[in-house]
């Protein structure tokens, strides 16, 4: 049984909202804060190479998001199915979502991953990374691309077990994963020819040394993307053990992973709105660099920093997200949707204020944050003036990430990408390209444009979760067809 279950203040299904959504989010937090880690480490040490690998991994880093997002509907749907289940006491059927879950993940991944391998170039190229990019971000995403199973697969491990309601779990994997990575990446990046890390630790006779015996001098932006990949795999190999096992968290068996097509048409049901939404954002993120593309490569860069440092600012958001869903789906399945609501009320407010304080501090303190990651001035001064301009935002993110995980918990993915798309595909793109180009205000433009759309994602999400219809036999219907018992 999951550790939340083995606590009566933990039952997601019982007593106050406020206390077991605290405990069951802050894991997924510290989780997802621990996963932006990898992609910081990545950005300090090639900050550190050069300013055209750092406009590479700005490249790079959305065509990751878009190959894992291609798949992520899987994950989601498990996620809800879980979490449905065993709100209902259904464990036997939750064993079985999970185990099926983990089977079409792993054959998604692997059909995506091999064909992004022979993509990527020509869409890099298609986006606009310049020649002195190109090489670089290709030989990337082309590492990322091979290791997508196990990226993707952990991805997976985290959101079956946050649908049973153990988070601490994964996140403990994570930090293991993190801490991997982060010692891997100078090593594989710069090898022992002027490694700044032996710089900073005064050890370059030591690097001298090390440089003589084995000849390494590093993989450069290559070198991060394998130990990514690496330390991704290591924990998805631990996490497959702990939920083969069955001591934490949902139990996968090898008896209930024989490919089950009917089943496959449940978790499509709904993951495939749920991959449409992080396919739109993803998507969006990448057409956004089309745009990002027409200005300097100082100016990709400071993007590329500036997204890195917004996204430690929105996984928060995102993880509170995941914790209504986990707290909808459970409420849905034991036929309590009025307490599945209030939930995400309750978050939604909370991530306002919380988020609206955090954009504060980026605001006064948008300088030095982008100065950690380069030495650069008109990069640092590009960084700083996006985060200047998105961080009164904030707390809109937070709005609009709790409501949208509510809709995913009740099985209405279809909402949750809807609203997604609004925000991303009918206001930001539309908003950067006029800002900035119609209208003449060049890079500003975009970064007003992540404020805008943040304010109207928010409005739209509060308005339509407000629709009585939300709490109407429509969706008690859903949520029960979702977690129905396994014939």
């Amino acid at each position: 049984m999951s550790i939340f279950k083995d606590r009566d203040e933990f039952d997601l299904t019982e007593g106050g909202i406020a206390r077991p959504l605290f405990f069951l989010s802050l894991p997924i937090v510290v989780t997802n804060l621990m996963q932006t880690a990898y992609n910081l480490a990545d950005t300090f040490w090639v900050g550190q190479y050069n300013t055209e690998a750092l406009a590479a991994i700005s490249f790079a880093f959305p065509m990751v998001f878009l190959l894992i997002s291609l798949g992520m509907g899987i994950s989601v749907a498990g996620s809800v199915l879980v979490a449905q289940h065993t709100g209902a006491g259904e464990e036997r059927e939750a064993e079985y979502a999970a185990s099926q879950t983990v089977t079409f993940a792993v054959l998604l991944s692997v059909v995506f991953g091999v064909a992004g391998y022979f993509l990527v170039g020509p869409l890099l190229d298609l986006m606009g990374a310049s020649p002195g990019v190109l090489p670089r971000a290709t030989g990337y995403m082309q590492v990322i691309s091979l290791g997508l199973v196990f990226m993707f697969g952990f991805l997976v491990f985290v959101s079956l077990m946050r649908g049973y309601g153990d988070t601490i779990t994964p996140m403990l994997v994570m930090f293991g994963s993190v801490v991997l990575n982060i010692v891997l990446d100078p090593f594989l990046i710069f090898g022992f020819d002027d490694n700044p890390l032996f710089g900073m630790l005064g050890a370059r006779a030591l690097e001298s040394t090390l440089l003589a015996a084995t000849g390494y001098t590093g993989s450069g932006l290559v070198g991060a993307g394998v130990a990514t990949v690496f330390s991704r795999s290591l924990a998805l190999v631990v996490g497959l053990a702990i939920m083969f096992q069955g001591t934490r968290g949902v139990q996968i068996n090898a008896g209930d992973m024989a490919p089950d097509f009917e089943y496959l048409r449940r978790l499509l049901e709904i993951g495939v709105p749920a991959s449409i939404e992080g396919t739109g954002r993803s998507v969006s993120v990448n057409l956004m660099l089309f745009i990002i593309g027409m200005f300097p490569t100082t100016v990709v860069a400071g993007y590329g920093i500036g997204v890195r440092v917004f996204s430690v600012v929105f996984m928060p958001a995102i993880a509170v997200a995941r914790g209504v869903e986990t707290m909808s789906g459970q409420n849905i399945g034991a036929g309590k949707e009025d307490r599945a609501a209030a939930a995400n009320h309750f978050a939604a407010k909370a991530m306002f204020v919380l988020l609206s304080l955090v954009g504060v501090v980026t605001w006064v303190a948008a300088g030095p944050i982008v100065d950690v990651f380069t030495n650069d001035p008109e990069v640092v001064e590009s960084g700083a003036t996006f985060l200047r301009f998105v961080a009164p935002s904030f707390g809109f993110i937070g709005v609009m990430r709790a409501y949208t995980g509510g809709f995913r918990g009740a099985g209405k993915t279809m909402i949750a990408a809807a609203v997604s798309i609004i925000m991303l595909g009918i206001v930001r793109l539309p908003a950067a390209w006029i800002l900035s180009q119609t209208l003449n205000l060049g890079s500003p433009g975009v970064w007003l444009s992540f404020g805008i759309s943040n304010v109207v994602g928010a409005v739209v999400a509060y308005l339509w979760f407000g629709r009585e219809t939300w709490r109407d036999a429509d969706l008690t219907d859903r949520g029960a067809n979702a977690a129905g018992a396994d014939d």
